[in-house]
């Protein structure tokens, strides 16, 4: 019997992809639940959330500021009730057809965690500033945890809900992606690799990053390397009891009493 699949969506003012992101998303058949985490977004977002009747079982949870990518995905994670989890971004760079390709390594004995790989050929990369600081992370990764992982900052990554967990993830930026890395790696996981198709936005076109995010990737490698104590006491607030959040149908109220860590939700199964 194949894994139930989550999927985890942390959403911030992506009203322009999103509808055909959650269409997309909705049409593989490997898709057990979504679970999409609102970032305090201050476009259509919400609007689009709440309006949408979906067609799968979905969970829908609004921050009602922004909290980064790595606070929506540690909600999202918290949130998730299936086998295996894996993110997906809301900005169609990373594409729901090869969710077949993520799963089947987990046909073969031992394989527990998958990464989906990137080649940044020259239709797939918008700068080449960008492709070199994803190496550069990518390399500094490999130097500290003696790996050969060919893509760190990859969006799809596919694991167990019960390792997801277990990593006490403490970050809110875009720092959760070396941290969700070097944490697997720290604890002795093999990362199982599988190309799939990318195509990068322009930072017109929305795209998030900056080279800020790079250099706070290096340090957060670094820290959980040398440092894993201090890694875990970032700061960072703890996950959210999304079970104590406020169940909202069809949609978001905006007069709705506040919820355990002020956090909304809308839910349908």
């Amino acid at each position: 019997m194949p894994p139930r699949l989550s999927i985890l969506v942390p959403v911030y003012n992506e009203e322009r992809t999103l509808p055909a992101l959650l269409d997309a998303v909705e049409a593989r058949p490997e898709v057990y639940e979504l679970v999409v985490v609102d970032d305090g977004s201050t476009d259509a977002t919400a609007e689009i959330l709440a309006s949408r009747t979906f067609k799968v079982r979905a969970r829908v949870i609004r921050h009602p500021s922004n909290r980064g990518k790595g606070g929506a995905i540690r909600t999202a994670i918290e949130a998730a009730t299936g086998d295996v989890a894996l993110i997906q971004d809301a900005d169609l760079e990373y594409d729901p057809n090869d969710y077949p390709l993520l799963l089947a390594p987990f046909d073969r004995e031992g394989v527990e965690i998958v990464f989906g790989t990137r080649s940044f050929s020259s239709h797939s990369a918008y700068s080449f500033w960008f492709v070199m600081g994803n190496k550069a992370v990518t390399l500094w990764n490999n130097l500290l945890f003696n790996s050969y992982l060919s893509d760190l900052e990859t969006c799809y990554k596919l694991m167990p809900l019960e390792i997801w967990r277990s990593l006490g993830l403490r970050s809110n930026g875009f720092e959760i992606e070396p941290e969700i890395t070097a944490k697997l790696l720290k604890r002795g996981h093999r990362i199982f690799e599988v190309p799939i198709s990318y195509a990068a936005r322009s930072r017109v076109e929305g795209k998030k990053l900056t080279y800020r995010d790079g250099l706070r990737a290096l340090g957060t490698l670094a820290r959980i390397r040398v440092m894993p104590e201090l890694a875990a006491r970032a700061g960072a607030p703890k996950p959210i009891d999304v079970g104590n959040v406020v169940r909202l149908t069809p949609a978001i109220s905006e007069d709705a009493p506040a919820a355990t860590d002020d956090v909304r939700a809308s839910s349908s199964q």
